[in-house]
């Protein structure tokens, strides 16, 4: 698995766990909106980052379908990106 990608995909996650553990509570249960609009816009960069990233390996590398589209899925679930991380090191490690 490409470094950059994993690194991505490590952002990615936090950004979207901050968001939906931290930033959104604050804003609807203590009427703190600052949260959201800083993270917001930082994990929506890391987000489409993260996709573009995806379609270029499952591109260069040969992705299986299934593959790709969990790439994908694992972007609009929480701790998706950190679960894909772990799908593709032991696909790959059974295909060594």
């Amino acid at each position: 698995m490409n470094k950059w990608f994993q690194i991505l995909g490590r952002l990615e996650g936090c950004s979207f766990l901050l968001l939906l553990l931290f930033a959104m509570p604050a804003k609807y249960y203590l009427q703190m909106p600052i949260g959201v609009r800083v993270l917001g816009p930082v994990h929506g960069i890391l987000f489409l980052g993260y996709c573009v990233a995806a379609f270029t390996l499952a591109v260069e590398d040969g992705w299986s379908l299934k593959k790709h589209l969990l790439a994908y899925a694992a972007a609009v679930v929480p701790f998706g990106p950190f679960l894909f991380e772990r799908y593709a090191q032991a696909e790959q490690q059974h295909q060594a």
